[in-house]
C-alpha cells in the first residue's frame, strides 16, 4: 500500500472529525427542538436521574460524517461488495438502533423495541450479511498473534455459525457499554485502531479509510459526549458502532481477534449473562451490584469519570495488543 492511502485515510479521519464537530451543536438544538430526549431507566444508578431529557441520537452525527468522509475519499469502494458488506452492518444495524430510539421517544419510556424482537432483527441481518460474505470469499480466518499463512480454512457451516455469531455478539455487547458519559465511542474507537493496522497489512485501502472516518467522527463527537454528556448516542450509534467493529472483523477476517480487542465489550456482556443466571439460579440474589460491569464499579463507589478513565486504560492495553497482532500478521 503506497502513501497515498495512508494520506486519504489521515484525510478521511479529519473530514468526518471536521464534519462531525461543526454539526453537532446543530444537531443537538435539532434532537431539544423535536424533544428527543433520553428516558433513564427507573433501576439505574440513582446519580443517572440528572441525564434526564438529555438529547438522544447523537450517534446519527458520526454515521453521516463517516458515510460522507468514505464518499469523498473512496468513492469507487462503494461499488465493492465486501466493502458495502461493511457499509451495511454499519447502516443496518444503526437503523435498529434508530427504531428502538425513536419508540422510546414517542413513548417517553425506556421501553423501545422489546429485547425478542430486537434480538431476532440483529440476528436475521447478521445471517444476511454472513451469507453474503459467503457468496464472494472464503472461510478462512486469521488466528490471532500468527502470521496470515496460519490462517484456517473452517468448514462452511463453522464458519457461518461462528461469523454470525460474532456479528450479533458484538454489537450487542457495544450497544451494553453504551452506559456513561464517554465509554462506548472512546472504547470503540481504541478499538479501531488495530483494525486500521489490519486493514493495511491486507493492502484493503478502502476499508483503511473508513475506519479512520469512523475514529475521526468518535474523537468529534467525545468532545460533546464527555461528561458532563452534552448528547447521547442512543441505541443509533452505539448498534452502528458495533456493526461497523464486527462488519470490519468479518470482511478483514478478523473474528477472534475481536475477542482479545474488544476485551472490555465481553466482559460487559459477560457480567450481564452472569447476573441473569445467578439471578435465577439463587431466586433473586445478584452476582454484582448491577449490571452491566460499568454499574457495579459506579455502585461500589467508583465515580463516573473514574470508571471511563479505567475502562479506557483496560481498552488502550487491549488495543495495544491488537496492534501487535496486526504487526505479526
Amino acid at each position: 500500500m503506497n502513501y497515498t492511502a495512508i494520506l486519504k485515510a489521515l484525510g478521511a479521519a479529519l473530514i468526518s472529525w471536521g464534519l462531525n464537530f461543526v454539526w453537532m451543536p446543530k444537531l443537538i438544538e435539532l434532537l431539544k427542538k423535536w424533544h428527543f430526549g433520553q428516558t433513564i431507566r427507573e433501576d439505574g444508578p440513582k446519580s443517572h436521574l440528572k441525564k434526564q431529557g438529555t438529547p438522544v441520537m447523537g450517534g446519527l452525527g458520526f454515521i453521516a460524517s463517516t458515510l460522507i468522509a468514505a464518499l469523498i475519499m473512496t468513492f469507487k469502494s462503494f461499488a465493492d461488495p465486501e466493502f458495502l458488506i461493511i457499509i451495511a452492518a454499519f447502516v443496518g444495524y444503526g437503523a435498529i438502533g434508530f427504531l428502538d430510539d425513536y419508540l422510546v421517544v414517542v413513548r417517553h419510556n425506556n421501553e423501545g423495541l422489546r429485547p425478542r424482537p430486537k434480538f431476532i432483527m440483529q440476528c436475521v441481518l447478521a445471517v444476511g450479511l454472513v451469507i453474503w460474505y459467503m457468496a464472494i470469499e472464503d472461510t478462512k480466518i486469521y488466528t490471532p498473534f500468527l502470521s496470515a499463512s496460519h490462517a484456517v480454512t473452517y468448514a462452511p457451516v463453522l464458519f457461518f455459525i461462528i461469523a454470525a455469531v460474532m456479528l450479533a455478539a458484538e454489537t450487542n455487547a457495544v450497544n451494553l457499554s453504551d452506559g456513561l458519559d464517554g465509554l462506548s465511542s472512546s472504547l470503540v474507537a481504541e478499538a479501531l485502531v488495530p483494525f486500521v493496522f489490519f486493514a493495511y497489512k491486507e493492502n484493503n485501502e478502502s476499508v483503511m479509510i473508513l475506519l479512520c472516518a469512523m475514529i475521526g467522527g468518535l474523537i468529534a463527537y467525545l468532545h460533546y459526549n464527555k461528561y458532563p454528556a452534552k448528547v447521547m448516542m442512543g441505541d443509533t450509534g452505539s448498534l452502528a458502532m458495533g456493526g461497523i467493529f464486527a462488519g470490519s472483523a468479518l470482511v478483514l477476517k478478523q473474528e477472534w481477534a475481536v475477542i482479545i480487542v474488544g476485551g472490555v465489550f465481553l466482559a460487559e456482556v459477560l457480567s450481564v449473562i452472569i447476573q441473569v443466571g445467578y439471578f435465577k439460579a439463587t431466586h433473586g440474589k445478584r452476582f454484582f451490584r448491577m449490571a452491566p460491569l460499568h454499574h457495579h464499579f459506579e455502585l461500589g463507589g467508583m465515580k463516573e469519570m473514574d470508571v471511563v478513565k479505567n475502562f479506557r486504560i483496560a481498552g488502550g492495553i487491549l488495543a495495544l495488543l491488537g496492534i501487535l497482532m496486526g504487526v505479526l500478521l
